[in-house]
């Protein structure tokens, strides 16, 4: 038996023999009952979910010999001759090939003449999105106002190339993929009727492998009944269509879960060997984690949840025991993202060795938390603990808050963007477009970062030595007395070594003005806004009322340059990342 000839063989003719789309079956249905006939119908979704079948049921509804009715007789002349496409009121056309602007035009000139022999004029366009512009525009107007007694139903599945213009003139519906149980209960109907012997778990395989179409479902199952022996049984189906069995996955899990990159490269050649269908492959990995990641949040309340038999829900439950969660969930991650790469490059095998191997050593490999603590141009000093950071607001910030700037020698009364009512113990973090003592320093960017609450107790470390009261306040002093807070087990400030500054005294108190080398600089003094370390830092040295101005330079001299690049390459991070992969930094970007 041919895929063709089952698909033809079972093509529903009634609205209630269509699996699945109850919702618009039920909408269509009841517009042919009460003869409520739009102008223009747009079917759109994924291949194979019934669309242009619908669209034929609806024109034998309309033309029935017992219309207006909810469904075709299919024993009438008009039913038959649709169903045969004989029909001469009921025009089906393919756009993949006529969908120029002339076929269009002679379109538009048939909509004029009534109806030969039925009640309704159809027009059934396949594939509508491969319709010229020049096609569309040449319908518009027919679209809106056909003729009484015309319709246009369209299908497509790239809707989004439809102009705006013609989807405002069409109901629009909205085809969803058939879910898995719905696809099974249908393949397993078919097989009954054909009388074949078959185990539930092949038919799940099928259904998996059609995702969701209904036409791709029905082509596997017919392509396995083909060179099948009768039966249909799981292992069989996945020779047949090339498909890899769970003890592939299971020892796939077993390597992981070890480490054993053996063991895991063995799966992949036997993948490769037997010529498995690498897509689908990585969909059932992708779901194995998936699965894993349910069930061991869930338990077996997550038994009905990950459409597997009972039996194959208690293994992957076991499996899912012996990985961290986190491990877990960022596997799942990187194999969903890591589909497109393997099936789009030019060495899919090598691509998906990589992946596997990225699996496997995951949590040999740098902490996702260094990895959101080191954004590409980091400049924390060597051996400073790397915290993380939030995004480095943009220059546009700086100038959304330009009205909230305070000058230094005239304090504004006004209130903080984010905080109603300053109070004196709380340090402002400010910034000034340029400072009024250093008037031929090159401009800066200026940035607003939110004042930070009071830190608890546990943030000033009680070891850290407090300078003298009427010790000089300088930069210099500020830095050193960093540095015994960091010995003392105080928190770090990153960048605080690359930065310049000043202290200054206006009429409000202490003003601390730091100068960053460039916007990432400034973005990790700041850490993305906050600012809690360096606020910490400035009032245990200046006291409580002092005030913090940031800046960042436009451009760094060739000096800084190399001192910034070269502290970075010093970075524990980057020294890691090339020690475990093998790296080797080609070049640091300064801007």
């Amino acid at each position: 038996m041919s895929s063709a000839s089952l698909t033809a063989k079972y093509r529903p003719q009634r609205f209630d023999e269509v699996a699945g789309q109850e919702e618009i079956k039920k909408i269509l249905s009841r517009a042919s009952l009460t003869d409520k006939i739009a102008p223009a119908y747009l079917f759109s979704g994924t291949r194979g979910v019934g669309k242009t079948t619908l669209a034929r049921i609806l024109a034998k509804s309309l033309n029935c010999t017992t219309a207006p009715t909810a469904e075709p007789c299919n024993e009438c002349l008009h039913c038959r001759q649709i169903t045969a496409g004989i029909s001469s009121d009921v025009i089906e056309i393919d756009a993949a090939t006529h969908g120029g602007v002339e076929e269009a035009r002679r379109l538009k000139e048939d909509v004029g003449y009534a109806p030969l022999n039925s009640r309704y004029k159809v027009f059934i366009i396949d594939e509508a999105h491969m319709l010229s512009r020049a096609a569309f525009n040449a319908l518009l107007k027919t679209l809106e106002e056909p003729p009484p007694r015309v319709t246009f139903i369209m299908a497509t599945t790239e809707p989004h190339k439809f102009p705006a213009t013609i989807i405002s003139r069409c109901q629009h519906y909205i085809f969803k993929r058939m879910p898995q149980a719905t696809l099974e209960a249908h393949l397993a109907s078919i097989l009954h009727k054909e009388g074949v012997e078959y185990d539930q778990s092949a038919v799940s395989i099928l259904a998996r492998r059609a995702a969701g179409s209904v036409r791709d479902g029905m082509s596997l199952l017919g392509q396995t009944l083909a060179v099948g022996s009768g039966a249909l049984r799981a292992d069989d189906v996945r020779d047949i269509l090339g498909l890899a069995g769970q003890d592939v996955y299971f020892e796939l899990m077993r390597g992981i879960a070890d480490q054993d990159i053996a063991s895991v490269l063995r799966v992949l050649h036997h993948v490769l060997d037997k010529g498995l269908d690498i897509g689908f492959f990585m969909r059932e990995l992708s779901s194995c984690w998936r699965n894993m990641f349910v069930l061991s949040q869930a338990g077996e309340a997550a038994f009905d949840l990950v459409e597997l038999t009972r039996d194959e829900a208690e293994s992957w439950l076991e499996w899912a025991g012996r990985f961290n969660i986190g491990h877990i969930h960022a596997c799942w991650q990187m194999t969903l993202e890591g589909q497109r790469r393997v099936m789009t490059s030019l060495e899919p095998a090598l691509a998906l060795e990589l992946l596997l191997l990225n699996l496997t050593y995951l949590p040999r490999l740098l902490s996702l938390e260094e990895l959101e603590c080191a954004p590409s141009g980091a400049s924390a000093s060597p051996g400073t603990p790397v915290r993380p950071v939030a995004p480095t607001a943009s220059p546009s910030d700086g100038k959304k808050n330009s009205n909230e700037r305070r000058e230094l020698t005239e304090p504004s009364q006004e209130t903080h963007p984010y905080q109603p009512d300053l109070a004196p113990s709380q340090p402002e973090v400010a910034s000034t477009a340029q400072s009024p003592q250093a008037p031929h320093s090159p401009p800066f960017e200026s940035f607003s970062a939110p004042p930070v609450s009071d830190p608890s107790p546990e943030v000033v470390h009680p070891a850290a030595t407090s300078p003298q009261p009427d010790a000089p306040k300088t930069w210099e002093g500020l830095v050193a007395f960093h540095d015994e807070q960091v010995k003392a087990g105080g928190e770090s400030v990153r960048g605080i070594a690359l930065a310049s500054g000043e202290i200054l005294q206006d009429n409000a108190g202490p003003v601390l003005r730091i100068t960053c080398i460039n916007q990432t600089h400034k973005g990790h003094v700041c850490a993305g806004g906050e600012a809690p370390a360096l606020t910490t830092l400035a009032r245990s040295y200046l006291g409580p009322d002092v005030r913090i101005e940031i800046l960042a330079k436009e451009n760094m001299t060739t000096e800084e340059s190399s001192v910034f690049k070269a502290t970075i390459m010093e970075q524990p991070l980057i020294q890691k990342a090339q020690e475990e992969l093998g790296a080797q930094v080609i070049d640091i970007q300064t801007k």
